[in-house]
């Protein structure tokens, strides 16, 4: 029930690659944290929200929040039919979370302790929601019902297929009140990926989703108040682009892989649908801003299936196929890898992709990673610059 409380399950070890300190921090039954670019840390970074089907059961997964001094979990959720990973975020103090539940969206503050439905939909998947940086507002997409569901499915199952069948889709908003609700934006693509500015809650970045050598412009922006959409960085042939995140400033990174990179990583280590590349142009980052040029491209030599920024974007943490790995930004423009951690997840579904994600002060970083199909955990790095 909302509220319950549960001991620590934290636990230390050595890693056998890396020679650091890391904490696991559950051991029971399946956990992972939210979306790397939903960011499951408070913003003071010593606590975290993450879903557990602790209480319902498997594959009813629910809130709990994790004081990381002393590893106590507690329950902030308790919806029968559960909240899944691209259905929940919340406000970086975490004074609001927004989830998705029973065809229902609900905000709940965390200070008030209270939940409100805001909006109903029984007819479109939606997912992917977004808080305005000035909190007036939730962004989210609707895409048609086609039956390829992608998510909860093992290796990217109906992924390819979704990305073909579905035709309606929209970019909608409503108020944190649950008033006015419009949709912004209609398309004929598989939407995914919305993301407000975290400066401008007029703008936000959202795209067109599927094997990222199948889309031939992955990466949108979009007035919210206007409806107007632009392209982030207009793709070529050769581009195969993807996990696009807005960097505290407001800029956007995203990777480009070159012709031949699907995107995706399936649990025998390799690409789902398209053969590895062979040669070919070099990766790198794109940064972009919010008129959708690109003012800077950084080589990137190294093959991870997520990234993601610190603060003050000199450092890049990956989820390497089996290692966790740290990149930082060399005073000569070229990138150097170390290892942090061998994660050596499964990768058999989304939940049990790493997504590692620093903290909002960038001195933790959170993972997941399982070892088989019945169990997920929670991970996290701390004090790798001591070492």
């Amino acid at each position: 029930m909302t509220g319950d409380r549960f001991p620590s399950e934290i636990k230390e070890y050595t890693d056998p690659k890396s020679g650091l300190r890391i904490k696991q921090l559950t051991d029971r039954h399946v956990n992972f944290h939210m979306y790397f670019t939903d960011n499951s840390f408070d913003g003071d970074s010593n606590s975290i929200y993450f879903f557990s089907d602790r209480c319902n059961g498997r594959g009813i997964y629910n809130l709990f929040h994790m004081e990381l001094d002393t590893g106590v979990m507690t329950q902030v959720t308790d919806e029968p039919e559960g909240v899944w990973l691209s259905t929940a975020t919340k406000t970086r103090d975490s004074r609001y979370l927004v989830y998705w539940s029973g065809c229902r969206l609900k905000v709940m503050d965390t200070r008030e302790k209270t939940v409100k439905v805001v909006y109903e939909d029984h007819d479109m998947l939606v997912q992917n929601f977004s808080v305005s940086s000035d909190r007036k507002r939730i962004g989210f997409i609707r895409n048609e019902d086609v039956g390829a569901r992608q998510d909860g499915g093992p290796n990217y199952s109906g992924f390819k297929d979704k990305m073909y069948a579905i035709k309606d889709s929209r970019i909608s908003v409503v108020n944190m009140d649950g008033t006015g609700f419009h949709d912004v934006w209609r398309d004929t693509n598989w939407l995914s990926h919305f993301q407000f500015s975290p400066d401008n809650p007029s703008i936000a970045m959202f795209c067109h989703e599927g094997p990222w050598n199948c889309v031939n412009q992955r990466i949108w922006l979009i007035n919210m108040d206007s409806g107007d959409v632009w392209p982030c960085f207009r793709q070529g042939e050769d581009d195969c682009v993807g996990h696009e995140f807005w960097t505290r400033d407001g800029m956007i990174v995203f990777d480009n892989r070159g012709a031949g990179h699907d995107g995706t990583i399936s649990s025998d280590r390799t690409q789902v649908f398209t053969p590895p590349s062979s040669g070919g142009r070099q990766p790198y980052f794109g940064i972009a801003d919010k008129t959708g040029q690109v003012q800077r491209t950084v080589p990137m030599p190294f093959y991870c299936n997520h990234y993601m920024a610190n603060p003050v974007k000199d450092e890049f943490v990956g989820d390497g196929t089996d290692d966790i790995v740290l990149i930082r930004m060399g005073t000569d423009g070229k990138p150097t890898l170390r290892v942090l951690a061998n994660h050596n997840t499964t990768w058999l579904y989304q939940h049990s992709h790493c997504h590692p994600t620093f903290s909002w002060d960038g001195r933790k970083i959170l993972y997941a990673a399982d070892t088989d199909e019945g169990h997920c955990n929670l991970f996290l790095i701390e004090d790798w610059e001591q070492e």
